[in-house]
Parts: structure tokens; sequence; C-alpha cells
């Protein structure tokens, strides 16, 4: 392999993510080398190299990752061996060499966090820790994008949330929060930082602002976790999707989502986008 690669690698780059943050890095003329699971769907990029990588796959990761001193990376698809798979590719790295890791953990993440995902966030930070490496940690709060997708057919959200309330992020700020910390990592080393949007809202005000955008009759109906466990599995959920799922949920319940935090702005010199003013931005950016 040429030692002449790109210090700075970017996992994830055929997703939402990683693409965002591998275009903002290209367009600052920033050398980077990509890394994803299928090479074939990442988009062209003069003089940049790219490697199918499996975070479980500890040789071809190593090898994909020799060389590289910073590494974005993305955490992996949801699924129950998550968190044994991160630290499979933390290894891979600090083989490959790697100095700086910065993860995209998620907001609250904690040993025995409500929400079990958030569970799997903290063992990949601590193991990060474990191996020396030193880290910047994004811990992002749910995805504006996402909300939407939680409507039924219906038009009900159903979920655990209670009144408690959540301030969802950008996936676009949280992007151009990591490309500035990835063009410069020095400052950022060993700090640990909160993206939220710029409002806490109820799952019931959530519902609002869909009716208001997409002028459709939307809903909120607080289940109990219970039920939603129970309704998550009758419509073909595994069991520990249908517990992350609903605990998602709990979360908001308990308060803990409802921190927000200066940290994008303070990154980026911008204010976050608010939720109405992320979903009128995509409508207006629709064909």
């Amino acid at each position: 392999m040429p030692n002449d690669l790109p210090p700075l690698a970017v996992t994830g780059a055929t997703g939402a993510l990683g693409g965002m943050v591998a275009q903002l890095l290209a367009d600052q003329g920033i050398p980077l080398r990509l890394l994803a699971r299928h090479t074939a769907r990442v988009p062209q990029q003069p003089d940049t190299p790219t490697f199918a990588v499996s975070y479980a796959d500890r040789e071809h990761a190593e090898r994909a990752l020799r060389g590289t001193q910073t590494l974005f990376m993305v955490s992996a698809a949801e699924n129950p061996y998550r968190a044994q798979d991160q630290r499979t590719f933390v290894d891979a790295a600090v083989e490959a060499g790697v100095t700086h890791i910065v993860y995209t953990s998620f907001m609250g993440a904690a040993e025995n966090d409500v929400f079990t995902l958030g569970r799997d966030h903290w063992d990949t930070e601590q193991y990060i820790k474990e191996r020396g490496l030193s880290y910047t940690f994004l811990r992002d709060a749910f995805y504006q994008d996402i909300l939407p997708t939680f409507v039924g057919r219906d038009g009900v959200i159903r979920g655990p949330a209670a009144d408690g309330k959540f301030a969802p992020v950008a996936r676009t700020d949280v992007a151009r929060s990591a490309a500035r910390i990835l063009a410069d990592p020095a400052p950022h080393t060993n700090r640990t930082y909160t993206l939220t949007g710029p409002q806490a809202l109820s799952m019931a005000e959530v519902a609002e602002i869909l009716s208001r955008v997409t002028g459709e009759n939307i809903t909120y109906h607080a289940e109990s976790l219970d039920e939603a466990v129970e309704s998550r599995l009758a419509a073909g959920a595994t069991q520990w999707q249908a517990v992350a799922w609903a605990t998602s949920y709990a979360a908001i319940a308990t308060g803990e989502q409802a921190t927000v935090s200066d940290d994008v702005a303070e990154l980026t010199g911008a204010a976050p986008l608010g939720f109405e003013e992320y979903l009128r931005s995509e409508g207006e950016s629709s064909p």
C-alpha cells in the first residue's frame, strides 16, 4: 500500500452523514480517504482513494486505515452486535497507527442509559479511551430528518415519551460541526460536544409542527413502555429492535434529552436549524 495516502479517513462515505462530511472536506481541498461497506456506491472524487471496510473485519480495516492519523468514525448501523463490532474497528485503528478518533455518539450516552442503544455508544466511547487514543465525541441529539418517519399510516405518532422534551438536530448541522473539527482536530482533542437543535420540543409539539408544514392532521398518542414494545413486536420487529425503539421515546420522557446546547453554533459560527425551518427547507429543495 502506498505511504502517501491521506492521513484523514472518513467512514460511512455512502451514508447521509459520512457522505456530507466527505463532501464538505473535499470542497475545502482537504485530502482524505473514504471508507464504506460498498465502494461502488461511493461518490467519485478526484484523487480520493476508497476502501471497502466492515467494522467487524479487523484485518481489512487495519489495511485500509494504515497511515491514518485522524479517523471520522460514524457509528455503525443499529444491530445486536454493534458494540463488539465497533470495538473490533477501534482495535484495527490502533494497530494501523490512528492517533485521534472523532466518533459520532449519542446525547446522554451512559452505561445504564434508558435508551438501550445509547449504551452501545457509551461502550465505544470508553473503549476508545481505554485504547489510549485521543478523541472527540459528538453526542448527537435525535436527527430531525427521522422524525417524519415516526408518523404511522393513520397520522399518529405513538410512543412512551409522555410530555418530555428533546432538541432534535439537523444532520446537516452535525456534518458541518464534524467537518470543522476534522479540518483542524488539535483544538478539539479529548473534548465531548453535544449537538442539538435550537429548541426543546415535546412529541406533541413535533406533531403540531409536522401538521403545520405538511397540511395533514398529525397527532401524538402517549403509550406506556410495555405498550410500545408490544406494538412494535406485533409489527414484526425483533425483541432488541422493539426495546430499542420504545426506549428511545422513554429517554425523552425522563427529561435527559431536554438540554439545548450551543455547541453547533460555537463550532461552526452559525446557529443550528430549527425543526420547522428544516422541514420547510427540505420541502423547497424537493423536486
